[in-house]
C-alpha cells in the first residue's frame, strides 16, 4: 500500500492496483492533476473536505472514478455520488471498502450533527488495512493497519485525539487534518502524539505532496 499526502485531510491510497482519492477539500493542494483514479471519497460536506470548486474538474479528469460519499453529501450534490453507509460493503478492484461511524463529531450542541462516513480498506480478511475517519472519532471494530489521524479540529481537543489513537491502537498513525495549525506549532502536536502514542504503535509522518510505502 502506497499512500500520498495532498495536505489537511486529502491522501491518495494504493492499494492492490487500485488507486482512492479521499477528501479534496479547499486546504489541499497538489492534487489537481491526479489522474488515473478509481475512485474519489468524500466523508461529509464540509469544504475542507470537498472543495466545491475543483471537485468538478476533479472528476472530469477521472470519467472512470467511482464517486463515494456519506449520504448527505450524494444528496446535495449534482454529480452521480455513491452514497456509503456505516455497514455498507463494496468492492474495489481487489479492494474491499467497508463503511463506518456515520456522524461528525460534535462541534457545538447548537450546530447540527451532519453525515460522516467512515473509510475501511482491506480484504475480507482483514478489512481495516487503511482507515480515514474523516471528522469522527469513531473505533474500527477490527484491527486496524494504518491509521489516518485527525491532529486538530475546531472539534476536537488533543487530549480527544491522543484518547482516540489509543483507542483504535494502530499499528501506524499517520497525522491528517492539519492545515488549520500554523507550521511552527505542527511539533506541538506531533511530538505528543509520539510521546503518547501506544508502545506498539507506530507514528509517522507523511511527505506533503509525496508518498510513503506501507
Amino acid at each position: 500500500m502506497r499512500i500520498a499526502h495532498f495536505g489537511h485531510s486529502c491522501v491518495l491510497v494504493e492499494f492492490d492496483g487500485v488507486k482512492i482519492l479521499f477528501d479534496p477539500g479547499n486546504f489541499s493542494h497538489g492534487f489537481e492533476g491526479v489522474t488515473g483514479l478509481d475512485a474519489i471519497a468524500i466523508t461529509h460536506q464540509h469544504p475542507d473536505h470537498i472543495d466545491p470548486n475543483r471537485i468538478g474538474q476533479l472528476i472530469e479528469q477521472n470519467p472512470q472514478a467511482r464517486l463515494l460519499s456519506d449520504p448527505q453529501t450524494a444528496q446535495l450534490r449534482d454529480e452521480p455520488w455513491e452514497a456509503v453507509h456505516a455497514g455498507n460493503v463494496l468492492t474495489l478492484g481487489g479492494m474491499q471498502i467497508t463503511g463506518g461511524g456515520g456522524r461528525h463529531a460534535v462541534i457545538h450542541p447548537e450546530i447540527p450533527v451532519i453525515d460522516n462516513t467512515v473509510y475501511q480498506l482491506g480484504t475480507p480478511q482483514d478489512p481495516a488495512q487503511f482507515v480515514h475517519p474523516g471528522d469522527s472519532l469513531w473505533v474500527p471494530p477490527s484491527p486496524v493497519g494504518v491509521l489516518a489521524l485527525p491532529a486538530a479540529a475546531p472539534w476536537m481537543r488533543m487530549s480527544e485525539a491522543v484518547d482516540y489513537l489509543r483507542a483504535v491502537s494502530p499499528r501506524t498513525a499517520v497525522p491528517i487534518h492539519h492545515g488549520i495549525i500554523e507550521s511552527a506549532a505542527l511539533g506541538i502536536y506531533f511530538g505528543r502524539f509520539e510521546e503518547m502514542r501506544p508502545k506498539t504503535t507506530e507514528f509517522k509522518l507523511l511527505p506533503t505532496e509525496g508518498d510513503l510505502e506501507f
